[in-house]
């Protein structure tokens, strides 16, 4: 592959991230430019400041479509659970067709504190898992002794509604007397 420079690799980038359909990997978004891993993260880092929809997912980067996104309902859910249940909870949800956009805390110094998730479907959840795995790294829920709020998404307010009976039917929503 032909190294690309510039504005003209970040145009590439952003066309093939628009046409994608789903997330794409540093290393694939590299290959492609024939650039390192580092300089896609700088280039992705670019194009979000002018303001390009990108999110960064456990799977890879992804264009927000904002068409798609327009036509799903959306909630804010409570949870409490141990970092152990966090894949069953991930696995429930998508099983019911919903979508994990977010994980939320409340921090004591920083105050709410987000991160993407991004998993519609028992493939990406297990990407996702692999992922926290591999690196390593520890659920924002641990911050807040398993309390957390996650933003969700699907095709109407029923499917919502049922995904979050099956959290409560297996303990994993945040009762309100607690």
């Amino acid at each position: 592959m032909k190294k690309l420079y510039g504005e003209q690799r970040r145009s590439i980038l952003l066309e093939t991230l628009k046409t994608a359909g789903g997330p794409i990997t540093g290393a694939e978004l590299a290959a492609k430019a024939g650039v390192s891993r580092q300089v896609i993260v700088s280039d992705m880092t670019l194009l979000k400041a002018k303001g390009e929809p990108i999110l960064a997912t456990s799977q890879g980067y992804l264009y927000f479509n904002e068409q798609k996104e327009s036509s799903q309902v959306s909630r804010r859910i409570a949870c409490r659970h141990s970092p152990d249940e966090t894949e069953r909870e991930l696995l429930l949800l998508v099983g019911e067709g919903v979508s994990v956009k977010d994980v939320s805390v409340e921090h004591p110094v920083y105050g709410e504190l987000t991160a993407g998730v991004h998993v519609s479907s028992a493939r990406e959840v297990e990407a996702f898992m692999e992922r926290i795995r591999t690196t390593g790294a520890t659920y924002l829920l641990e911050l807040t002794d398993g309390t957390h709020l996650h933003t969700i998404t699907a095709d109407s307010e029923a499917v919502l509604d049922t995904a979050e009976e099956v959290l409560r039917v297996n303990g994993l929503l945040l009762k309100g007397d607690e």
